[in-house]
Formats: C-alpha cells, sequence, structure tokens
C-alpha cells in the first residue's frame, strides 16, 4: 500500500527544485499519477483507535513513532500526519534508515560539502535541509547506527546540524515522524540504542495493528487490491468466492496487509473469467501459526530449553560439576542452585528440563541411573 520508490523520489527531486526556484523535470501531475493507496483501509476498532490517535497529534509539531510489524503500513499513516498538519504544504520527505550503507548516510541525512570526502565532487543537501518546513519520515529507525544517534539527537533538540565538511551550523525546521518494527526499549536495555534518543523519539508512540488482529477489514483490502490491479492490468473481476474470501479472512497474515496486497496481485494475473481466486500457501500458515501463535516470552523459554537440552545430551545427563550442562552453558545461577541435584526455579526453561528421573531420561534417551549417580545428575 506503500508509495512506489520511483513516484517517492520524484515527489521528493520537485519539492527541491520547488524550493530553489526551478522549474521541477518531474510534472506534479505526473508524479501524483503514479500514487495510490495513500489512505488506510478498514473501520475495525484497531484501526479506528489509530486513525483517532492520528488526528489527535497531527495538528501538533509533536515527534511521533510508528510502531508495528513490517508491512501494517506505518509509511501510509506518517503520511496522514503530514496531510492533515499545518505543513501540509511543504515536503514530506522520507529515509529508510536500514536501506543507506553506514558510509552514506550521514550524508543523507545532513548533507556533505564539495570535497567533504572522496568522491564528494559537488555539494549535496540532505534530507533534513530538504524537509525544511515539513515532514521528515524516518523509516527503519532502529536500523540507525549507534555513531549517528548522537547527532540525530542533537537535531531533535537543537534544531541545528551541520554539513559533513563544514562547521556552519544550520537551523532546520523539520517535524520528524520515526518508524521501526524492532523493540527499542529491549534495544535501549541491550545498549544498542541510545536512551536518551528513546525518550526524545517517543514523545507520541502509536502502535500499528498487525492485519491478523484487523480481520474486519480484510475483505475491504481484497476488493480495493482486487480493483486497484484489475485496472491496471486491464482486467474484469466480477466475483470472489465465499470459500476463497473466508480463507483470506481466517489467515494470519505474517507480512501483513503487504503479503495481503502480493496474494491479491498475483490472484488478479492469474483470474480468468471475472472470477478471483486467491490462495494462501500451507508453508505460510505454519509460518504464521509458529511466528504468531505464542507469546514472545514463551518461545525464548522454547529455545532455551532447546539449548539446555542440547548441552545435557552433550554431558550424557550430568547437570553439575565442571563437566556438567550448567558449567557447558555458562549459566552461574545453576551452579548456585545447584544443592543435592536440586536447580531450583531458575527459569521456566530449567523447570521444564529439570523433572522426573524416568521422564528426563525418556526425552534425552538415556537409562535411568542409580540412586547414587543421582544427586548430581538429574533428578
Amino acid at each position: 500500500m506503500a508509495t512506489s520508490m520511483l513516484a517517492r523520489d520524484d515527489y521528493q527531486r520537485s519539492e527541491f527544485h520547488a524550493r530553489r526556484g526551478e522549474e521541477s523535470p518531474y510534472p506534479r501531475e505526473e508524479i501524483h499519477a503514479e500514487r495510490y493507496g495513500d489512505e488506510m483501509i478498514g473501520h475495525s476498532d484497531a484501526l479506528t483507535a489509530v486513525l483517532k490517535h492520528v488526528e489527535i497529534v497531527a495538528p501538533t509539531d509533536a515527534t511521533v513513532l510508528l510502531q508495528g510489524e513490517t508491512g501494517t503500513g506505518k509509511e501510509l499513516l506518517a503520511r496522514a500526519l503530514h496531510r492533515l498538519s499545518a505543513r501540509r504544504t511543504h515536503p514530506f520527505v522520507t529515509l529508510n534508515c536500514a536501506a543507506i550503507p553506514l558510509g552514506l548516510l550521514e550524508s543523507e541525512l545532513f548533507g556533505h560539502e564539495k570535497g567533504a570526502f572522496t568522491g564528494a565532487l559537488t555539494q549535496r543537501i540532505g534530507r533534513f535541509e530538504l524537509a525544511n518546513g515539513g515532514t521528515l519520515f524516518l523509516d527503519e529507525i532502529g536500523d540507525l547506527p549507534l555513531e549517528l544517534q548522537p547527532k540525530l539527537l542533537r537535531v531533535l533538540q537543537e534544531h541545528e546540524f551541520e554539513r559533513l565538511g563544514s562547521s556552519r551550523p544550520m537551523r532546520t525546521n523539520v517535524r520528524v515522524v520515526a518508524a521501526t518494527h524492532r523493540d527499542l526499549a529491549a534495544m535501549v536495555h541491550q545498549h544498542t540504542f541510545r536512551e536518551d534518543l528513546y525518550y526524545r523519539l517517543h514523545v507520541f508512540p502509536i502502535m500499528v495493528p498487525p492485519l491478523r488482529d484487523r480481520r474486519d477489514d480484510i475483505p475491504l483490502l481484497v476488493r480495493h487490491f482486487a480493483h486497484h490491479y484489475a485496472q491496471r492490468m486491464h482486467k474484469c473481476i466480477e466475483h470472489i468466492p465465499a470459500d476463497a474470501m473466508g480463507d483470506l479472512v481466517h489467515y494470519d497474515w505474517p507480512g501483513n496487509v503487504r503479503e495481503l496486497q502480493n496474494v491479491i496481485e498475483r490472484a488478479v494475473i492469474l483470474s480468468s473469467n471475472g472470477v478471483l481466486r486467491p490462495t494462501v500457501s500451507e508453508r505460510s500458515t505454519v509460518v504464521s501459526s509458529v511466528s504468531t501463535g505464542a507469546p514472545r516470552s514463551q518461545k525464548l523459554d522454547d529455545a532455551m530449553r532447546v539449548h539446555i537440552l542440547d548441552a545435557l545430551r552433550t554431558t550424557n545427563g550430568v547437570l553439575a560439576g565442571p563437566h556438567g550442562a550448567a558449567g557447558t552453558l555458562g549459566h552461574a545461577a545453576a551452579h548456585a542452585g545447584l544443592q543435592d541435584g536440586e536447580v531450583g526455579h531458575l527459569s521456566p526453561a530449567w523447570d521444564s528440563v529439570v523433572m522426573t528421573g524416568k521422564r528426563v531420561y525418556r526425552l534425552l534417551q538415556i537409562g535411568p541411573q542409580g540412586p547414587n549417580q543421582g544427586k548430581r545428575q538429574l533428578a
């Protein structure tokens, strides 16, 4: 549903030329003709709540952080924030922080002077300068390298920056909207994202719901995409079978709206006699159930359990001691708790492994040990 990269870049170029009083080589009519799907489609409670928050915060200049899975339409919401703001007549500029190499990202953000580095043959303005007076959408902000985070923080706090190769501060009046599919709070705890930058971005967070949480919107989206691609391919779609629509509604869509869009495009290509029969693959269904069926903590615990069991197999079931599983895993807490064969409640993963001797031995496919050996082995 997001605007194509070509149309987006053309739009930014036209805004740049307009600001410099030049005639853009990309007519605005042509640029807008390439754009589609600029509005979120649906009427589910989850989407309605999000759009309500967008309407509330849009008239302000507050920094907005859009959080949600990939393919949920975060860029569309960023565009909606821009359209509903007083900055709507100024540029809407985007930058995907994950798509540009580290060596070029600073120049993309802040620009550079001629000769600033090898290959800098001309002066280049950055996205903050290009978006002056408008909105800068920083997608995948969680992928911004640590080295650049202090410079972004300075722009957010002081509203000024320097081009690469220049010591002259430049003022900017930009509203920043950031988006990420990552857990920034967890990244702060892991010291991979600056805490001060996190709080500066987290002024008005909006959680964008995944498609599986707004199933009521799926039929509307299916019809929208079917109509769009049918027009582009000069086809006529008159009917979508109820069973096919039911399959789409009950599918979990790990790729969210972007995945649905691709499925419908493929279905329109394959359609005949005006009947659309979109299908989802079994493999995708399995991936969906694995990736969305359990809470993150449960999936992490399952992974820990597998890791612990691997260590136990390597040590032939020995838990304690320098050559035991606890030593192999480097679990200091496990050593502290290994008294008389007891592990204690170190984590659900350990609790699930430390079971009755008969059950564990059957799981590990090793025979029960004698009572004298059980003290330092699984009991």
